[in-house]
C-alpha cells in the first residue's frame, strides 16, 4: 500500500496578536495550499507578559467562515478549561459551520501554573489524564445524538444527548504530548492522530511504537531562509521566539535544504507536519514554503 500523502498545517499561537491578523494568515495559509491551519487552546500566553490572547473556539469559528477548504484545530485543546458535554456541543457546533473541517486535538493540561493563576480544579496529572479518558468517551457518545448515560469515576451524565451531531461521519481525535505513562496509552487507544510536540520530537522513535494505530503528527520550530537571508540571523530569531528547551532543535534552512529534513522525517513515519515559523508565517514565507518545500515532498510521495 503506497504511503499517504504528506499534510502540511501551519501553527500560529494567538497571543499579541488580532484576531483579524489570524484570520488574515489562515485564509493565506488556505490559498498558498496548507492542509490545516492550528491555534493553541490558553487563557494567557504561557511564559510571556501580559498580552491579548483571543479565544481560541471564538476565532477558530471566525476562521471558519473565513475560509473554505483548509481543516482548522488546536494544538492541542487544553481538556480541564471545559466539561466534555460543553465541549462536544462546541466541537459539533464549529464542525457544522466549518462543513466538517474540524480536527479536534486534546491534552490533559501540562501547564500547572494556569490552572492555578486561573482557579480551575484540574487535579494532579494523573488525574488529568483519566479524565480525559473520560472526556473522550463522552465526546464519542455526544456525538451520535443518541441518548445515553454515562458513569464514569469523574463525570456522570444520565440520559445525555448531543444535537446537533458533526458534519463529519467522525471528527479526527488528536492527542498531544510525549509521556509514555499518562499520555500514550490514551493515544493507543482513542486517537486518530498522535501529535508529538515540538519538545519530545527527540524521542519520537522511542514513543512512535506506543501510539497503536494512531498516525504521527509533529510540530516544528521552522526558520526558513529566503533568498539574501542570513541563515545565522533566522536562527537566532526563531531561537529567540522558540527556545530549544521547550521547542527541540531549531529547524532552518533553505527550501533546498528543509526537502532533504522533511523527507528523513517522513522516514521516521510522520504524516503531518505542523509549522510555526520564525517570523509569523507571512505571506511570502508561506508561499515559499508551500511551492520549494511542500510541493516536491508531495510529489516524490505521489511517484512512489
Amino acid at each position: 500500500m503506497p504511503a499517504p500523502i504528506p499534510q502540511f498545517g501551519v501553527f500560529l499561537p494567538q497571543f499579541n496578536t488580532s484576531p483579524d491578523a489570524v484570520i488574515a494568515t489562515a485564509r493565506t495559509a488556505e490559498d498558498a495550499g496548507f492542509d490545516s491551519f492550528w491555534l493553541m487552546d490558553h487563557l494567557y500566553a504561557p511564559a510571556a507578559p501580559p498580552v491579548d490572547v483571543p479565544d481560541s473556539w471564538i476565532l477558530l469559528t471566525a476562521i471558519a467562515t473565513a475560509t473554505a477548504t483548509i481543516r482548522l484545530g488546536h494544538l492541542v485543546g487544553c481538556a480541564p478549561l471545559r466539561h466534555p458535554a460543553v465541549l462536544a456541543k462546541m466541537a459539533a457546533t464549529l464542525d457544522r459551520i466549518s462543513g466538517g473541517r474540524l480536527d479536534l486535538g486534546l491534552g490533559w493540561g501540562s501547564i500547572e501554573e494556569e490552572f492555578a493563576r486561573f482557579g480551575i480544579e484540574a487535579g494532579s496529572p494523573r488525574v488529568r489524564s483519566q479524565r480525559l479518558a473520560e472526556t473522550l468517551e463522552i465526546l464519542a457518545l455526544m456525538f451520535t445524538g443518541e441518548r445515553f448515560d454515562y458513569a464514569g469515576k469523574h463525570f456522570r451524565l444520565r440520559d445525555a444527548w448531543g444535537l446537533p451531531v458533526p458534519a463529519q461521519d467522525r471528527i479526527p481525535f488528536h492527542i498531544g504530548g510525549g509521556g509514555p505513562t499518562l499520555t500514550m496509552p490514551l493515544v493507543a487507544e482513542y486517537a486518530d492522530w498522535w501529535n508529538c510536540v515540538a519538545g519530545a520530537r527527540e524521542r519520537m522513535d522511542q514513543l512512535a511504537p506506543l501510539r497503536g494505530s494512531a498516525r504521527i503528527s509533529a510540530q516544528y520550530p521552522v526558520g526558513l531562509v529566503h533568498p539574501g537571508d542570513d541563515p545565522e540571523a533566522v536562527r537566532a530569531k526563531l531561537l529567540r521566539r522558540m527556545p530549544e528547551s521547550s521547542w527541540g532543535p531549531p529547524v532552518v534552512g533553505t527550501p533546498a535544504e528543509l526537502v532533504d529534513y522533511f523527507a528523513r522525517e517522513r522516514a521516521r513515519g510522520v504524516d503531518l507536519f505542523i509549522l510555526r515559523f520564525h517570523n509569523h508565517a507571512p505571506a511570502r514565507t508561506l508561499d515559499l514554503f508551500a511551492t520549494q518545500v511542500a510541493a516536491p515532498l508531495r510529489r516524490a510521495a505521489a511517484d512512489r
